[in-house]
């Protein structure tokens, strides 16, 4: 069993991107530019927001958060969106979801300019991922097809199980491992709550991705022998092992399934940390002007 190291691929992955901005700089280029918007003051969106302002500072990147309270009108939301698509000097925009029950997601992410949407998460860029078509993919897809490409796991010909069928992993994931391309070429199959005989097509999987939002959901009878499996999943959880009196664990049984596997990521540092290493590497793209030019 090979263990996929999120944490080193993510450190690789930012001196990657680090060096390439110090070319930019040297050579007379500005330095990529990502802005965030946050509403509010739910902890887990704080922690996110100024990890990837921290991660910004360490590649070389300029920053920017604009901060509202959690009764900002959808008005003046879309106003600071509309200020920031007219900003030459921003290159790439997140919206920090899910805003307060006011505000319109869907609205709000479609007033972001294709060319910023550096989340992915705009209809255009969805579009053009499902007719193969550069854009932008959403953080944890595209996060998942670099560790799958840095590990040297073959896809081509392979059964792929998705497991979750949402707009932010299981649909992309489908259409991006089916696609004509490396990583790609699987015969995908994607699996949810209402799908009958879960554990005779899991069993089956070459690679199972693994995003249903279950604690432990997978366990060691539903993976096959020497299969890759991509754990998504995040959860806290009690226990008495640790100072906190919590742990983190994922949507894969892991104690139980690794043995099984010849690949898999542990929870934490497997998915996790390439999520903000993939909105730097979008955001450096539209930096480039590679996806739209």
């Amino acid at each position: 069993m090979e263990l996929i190291d999120g944490k080193k691929v993510a450190v690789t992955i930012k001196q990657e991107i680090a060096a390439e901005v110090k070319r930019m700089l040297d050579q007379g280029e500005k330095a990529p530019h990502l802005a965030a918007i946050l509403v509010g003051e739910d902890p887990a969106s704080q922690t996110y927001v100024n990890s990837k302002a921290k991660a910004c500072k360490e590649v070389g990147f300029i920053s920017s958060n604009y901060n509202f309270p959690e009764d900002v009108s959808e008005e003046e939301l879309l106003k600071t969106v509309e200020f920031i698509n007219n900003d030459d000097d921003i290159d790439g925009l997140i919206v920090q979801l899910p805003l307060p029950d006011h505000i319109d997601n869907q609205k709000i992410i479609q007033h972001i300019r294709p060319e910023k949407d550096v989340d992915g998460f705009h209809p255009v860029n969805v579009g053009r991922m499902t007719i193969g078509l550069p854009s932008y993919v959403s953080a944890t897809p595209y996060g998942i097809l670099e560790l799958i490409m840095r590990s040297r796991i073959e896809t081509k010909g392979k059964n792929c199980v998705i497991l979750g069928r949402s707009n932010i992993v299981g649909k992309p994931m489908s259409i991006l491992m089916a696609r004509n391309e490396e990583p790609g070429n699987a015969t995908v199959t994607v699996c949810h709550s209402k799908t009958k005989n879960l554990k005779e097509i899991t069993s089956k999987a070459d690679i199972l991705i693994v995003a249903i939002g279950k604690p432990e959901f997978v366990t060691e009878d539903m993976v096959k022998d020497n299969a890759v499996v991509i754990d998504v999943g995040i959860h806290r959880v009690k226990s008495d092992k640790t100072k906190s009196g919590f742990r983190l664990i994922g949507d894969v049984k892991f104690d139980e399934v690794s043995p099984k596997a010849s690949h898999i990521t542990p929870v934490p540092g497997g998915v996790g940390p390439m999520t903000i290493v993939s909105l730097l590497m979008n955001t450096l793209k539209a930096s480039k002007k590679e996806i739209y030019a």
